[in-house]
Order: C-alpha cells, then sequence, then structure tokens
C-alpha cells in the first residue's frame, strides 16, 4: 500500500504567543510538526507495517519545514516532498491543497492520509479540498482503520450522533483524529537513517503552477488581523463559615456572572 501524507509545520503551541500590531510576533518562536499530522504519519506507517509498500510525505513551506520532513522520515517514512518556494507563502487552505493535489498527480497512491486539522488555523480544510480536486471518497476525523484486504479499509469515525462505521474502497483520501492512535517516538536509529533517506525539494514550476495560482495572490481567504485573547480578571476567593461562602458563591454566580437564571 502506497500512502502519501501531507504535513505541516506550524508554531508550537503549548508556547506563549505573543500578538504585536495584528501579527504575531515569529521571533524567538519554535516550530513542530502539526500533532494531527503526527496521528496520520503513524497511521501510515501501521498500515505499512501490516500491509507492506511506501510511506512519503510532503510539506509546503520555506526551509524550516524541512524538519518536520525529517522528523517523520525519523519515525520511519521512506521519503520526503519539499516544496519550498517563496510563491507559496500566504497560501490559504484552497492553495496549499491546489500544491498538494500536484504532487499527488506524480505518484500512484492508494490512500492519502492528512491531519483533521492544523494547530496555526484549525480550519481543517486542506484534507477535504484535496480530496475534492482529486475526486477521491473522503472520510474526515477518522478514529480507527481496519485493513479488510482486497483493496478496501474499515473505517471508523465520530459522527453527529455517535460512532460511524464506514467500508471505504481505496484509492480515498482520510484525515485523522488525535485520538486515532499515539504517535511513536523516533529511535536514535530512525533519526540516523533519516539523514539517508531521499528528500525532493520542489518549486512551483515544476509542479506545472505559477506565482498566482498559490501564495496570497492565489488566497481566496485571508487573516485580516490577530487579536490577543481578552486579559482575565483576578479570581475571587471565599474563606470563613462553609455556610456563608457557599451563600456567597451562588449569589456571585446567580447575580454576576449570569449562569443561573
Amino acid at each position: 500500500m502506497n500512502i502519501l501524507v501531507p504535513v505541516k509545520s506550524v508554531i508550537d503551541v503549548e508556547l506563549n504567543i505573543r500578538v504585536r500590531d495584528g501579527r504575531v510576533v515569529e521571533d524567538g518562536m519554535n516550530y513542530v510538526l502539526n500533532k494531527w499530522d503526527e496521528n496520520a504519519v503513524e497511521a501510515a506507517l501501521v498500515l505499512k507495517e501490516s500491509q507492506g509498500g511506501e510511506v512519503t510525505v510532503v510539506t509546503v513551506g520555506p526551509d524550516r519545514s524541512g524538519e518536520a520532513l525529517r522528523k517523520t522520515l525519523a519515525m520511519g517514512a521512506d521519503k520526503a516532498v519539499h516544496v519550498n518556494d517563496p510563491a507559496t507563502e500566504g497560501s490559504d487552505a484552497h492553495g496549499f491543497a491546489k500544491i498538494l493535489a500536484k504532487v499527488a498527480a506524480r505518484g500512484a497512491y492508494d490512500l492519502i492520509i492528512t491531519g483533521k486539522q492544523a494547530q496555526d488555523t484549525d480550519m481543517g480544510g486542506t484534507g477535504p479540498l484535496l480530496a475534492a480536486m482529486l475526486d477521491l471518497p473522503l472520510v474526515a476525523g477518522v478514529i480507527a482503520i481496519e485493513p479488510q484486504g482486497a483493496g478496501k479499509l474499515g473505517i471508523r469515525r465520530l459522527g453527529q450522533f455517535g460512532t460511524e462505521v464506514i467500508e471505504l474502497a481505496l484509492p480515498a483520501l482520510i484525515t485523522a483524529s488525535d485520538s486515532l492512535n499515539e504517535p511513536r517516538l523516533a529511535s536514535l536509529r530512525g533519526i540516523m537513517q533519516a539523514k539517508k533517506k531521499p528528500m525532493e525539494v520542489l518549486k512551483v514550476a515544476d509542479l506545472g503552477l505559477s506565482a498566482g495560482d498559490v501564495g496570497s495572490a492565489g488566497a481566496r481567504i485571508q487573516v485580516v488581523e490577530y487579536l490577543p485573547p481578552p486579559a482575565r480578571s483576578a479570581g475571587k476567593k471565599f474563606e470563613g463559615d462553609e455556610a456563608e461562602t457557599t451563600a456567597q458563591v451562588m449569589n456571585l454566580l446567580t447575580n454576576e456572572a449570569k449562569i443561573f437564571a
């Protein structure tokens, strides 16, 4: 089974993100592999180990995005593709999907696995858009994958009314939920082997695209401004008799916080 996994390098949201003049301050920020994409890579590796085949990872972004690819190669992916072109800066989900569709068209993939969403935008649009562009069946928010042979997968996803069980014919595209698995840590041997694995670097022109097709020029959605979250007011501490403090808390929740009508 040949699998393609698009991944993204994102700002580490565990750090204190600062906003200045409507923009995220990137100085001193650390970039990491998007956590949902880690789940996608792990799912691809598990399928490769049970079904055979090859796992290719692809990313779109500047030089620093190569670190995300190297991590996936250390986890066990076989090869990587890095679309590294200044023209891609400012791409929205549609632009990323357009680039990834061109990459996917260069190979014969049985399955494409993306993360459900990205930590930096939380939009979850790239995977579904990519499936539409490639005319592939799509299952989003996957929580379990069960190979069934004969070009089929048993898929479980969280639906609106409970867990949905789906039989999926390949080729197809699925998006991985963070509850799908626990991504493995790269071993020292894997890190050393990653240095020898192939990583192809492409420009958008190599994919038959122009600068006007992607990046800010081709974007249909634009982030106008980032706003910091509102400052939280100090909490209130109640001390004394339990009956009195309980009454005080209920009064606050009812009359100030308006939680209880």
